[in-house]
């Protein structure tokens, strides 16, 4: 059902902090790094580092109702938020994770995803401690 791994979400207090870290760090070059731009729909602040074979997607907080305080509040330094992969049919993939038993989070509305294609949040109680993220492959998002 999944396909490829897009990218891993990974919550900070800080994006330009971060980005010191795959830069400065990891040796990611600059230019591989889009700017820092906001979601403010989903109370987020993004930044993408592009990888080979995947992409790190940087989230910080926008806002104060942002689902991401409560993720800092556990964890200030931030980590691991949540993994993304691409399904061919976003709305297939949620009633095939709902009949399987999944809580699909929110109202189960696919919504717009920082890639610009549909996207759904699964809980992770019912993915082994892991927030899975599923977005539309982006060639088959309209």
């Amino acid at each position: 059902m999944i396909g490829k791994l897009n990218h891993v979400g990974v919550a900070t207090p800080s994006i330009e902090e971060s980005w010191k870290l795959y830069r400065d760090v990891l040796g990611v070059p600059a230019d591989r790094i889009t700017e820092r731009r906001a979601l403010p729909e989903q109370g987020v602040w993004v930044s993408f580092v592009n990888l080979p074979n995947s992409q790190i997607e940087l989230i910080e907080p926008y806002g104060e109702a942002s689902p991401i305080h409560g993720f800092l509040a556990k964890n200030p330094k931030g980590g691991q938020h949540h993994v993304c992969f691409e399904v061919p049919d976003i709305i297939a993939a949620r009633d095939e994770m709902r009949a399987k038993g999944a809580t699909v989070l929110g109202t189960g509305e696919p919504r717009m995803g920082a890639h610009g294609v549909p996207v759904i949040f699964v809980h992770p109680k019912d993915m082994g401690g892991v927030l899975v993220e599923l977005m539309a492959e982006p060639e088959h998002a309209h």
